[in-house]
């Protein structure tokens, strides 16, 4: 980042003029107002706010980007990063993406502008390709989306056993034809597909296009995805969605359809929430350990912070099945 040395330089003026454009001061002739203004702009010159007040080239602050905040699996995250950060001393700034690229490249930036620590993300796509040439400027743990080529601290799930554990449930429990719902966006999708079809193979069924839609990861492309599986000819036997919010519309789309649960669909997904276990039967599901996850990327995004230089570490951790109602034995007929 350009220094405002660098910027009072290029424009031909002192440090105290670039300040007191940089404040709006009344007191600065127009013609050095337009020069400091246009040398900010070439050398894409970003005010530190936070030394504007403090000389301290660090900050306790630390901050949070995921890519969705009403999905749960984040809103738990959220609050082990916080609670984390609080007992180290340091607060939290918390940003959501909505998987914009946009939007994040702007959080990115504010968060360089507050000075922060450090940052947890949940990248979107082209920031996990790119991540290897961001520079950020601050230490960065990565959450939830796989990066294999990065130099980066990360904790994840792990993505391909869980999802195949949760197939290969419904296919010990009489399920054949099984229809997946994944998120298109990340890399947590693709694995947890990946997973799916892996568990399928190894009861000697092939998987088809038919039957796995990749959507947004969001409760109406579930509703629009699991509606046209089960307007299929042959529909589903059951359905596996990668998310709750996925689980969500699958859920609405399956009571407007009229059918009944695990009877003429079955329905399993990932995320705990506090609706899984109320509605009628209850939904099986693998249960990530969020706060873990939270509360050990805070720890090593710490621990990065005070040894810039230590080896990158890769967290895998495992999800816990919650076998429940919807997912019961299929009784065929015959």
């Amino acid at each position: 980042m350009a220094s405002i040395k660098e910027v009072a330089r290029a424009a031909g003026v002192s440090t105290a003029t670039v300040s007191r454009v940089l404040a709006n001061s009344p007191h600065v002739r127009p013609a050095l107002r337009e020069r400091v203004l246009k040398a900010i702009k070439e050398l894409e010159y970003r005010p530190n706010l936070i030394a504007r007040s403090l000389r301290a080239q660090q900050t306790t602050t630390i901050g949070l980007i995921v890519s969705d905040i009403r999905n749960p699996f984040f809103t738990a995250i959220s609050r082990a990063v916080e609670d984390t950060a609080y007992e180290e001393g340091y607060s939290l700034i918390l940003c959501n993406t909505d998987e914009d690229p946009k939007k994040e490249s702007i959080y990115l930036n504010v968060m360089r502008d507050a000075n922060v620590a450090g940052v947890i993300l949940s990248p979107t796509g082209p920031t996990a390709a790119g991540l290897r040439e961001l520079e950020t400027g601050f230490a960065v743990v990565v959450i939830d989306r796989s990066i294999p080529d990065a130099d980066v601290d990360m904790v994840l799930l792990d993505n391909v056993d869980s999802a195949y554990r949760l197939t290969r449930h419904l296919l010990e429990n009489g399920y054949r034809r099984i229809a997946a719902i994944c998120g298109e966006r990340s890399t947590t999708g693709r694995e947890r597909c990946a997973g799916y079809e892996q568990a399928l193979r190894a009861y000697g069924l092939l998987p088809t296009a038919e039957l796995v839609r990749f959507v947004p990861p969001q409760i109406e492309a579930g509703y629009a995805a699991a509606l046209r599986l089960l307007e299929l000819p042959e529909p589903p036997e059951a359905l596996l969605t990668t998310n709750s919010l996925l689980a969500a519309g699958a859920l609405e789309a399956i009571r407007e359809r009229g059918l009944r649960i695990p009877d003429e669909v079955a329905l399993v997904t990932f995320d705990e929430t506090t609706w899984a276990s109320l509605v009628q039967p209850p939904i099986t599901l693998i249960e990530q350990p969020t706060y873990e996850i939270g509360k050990t990327a805070t720890e090593l995004l710490l621990q990065r912070v005070a040894e810039p230089e230590r080896p990158t570490r890769r967290v895998i951790l495992k999800g816990r099945l919650l076998v429940r109602g919807s997912s019961a034995p299929r009784v065929r007929c015959g």
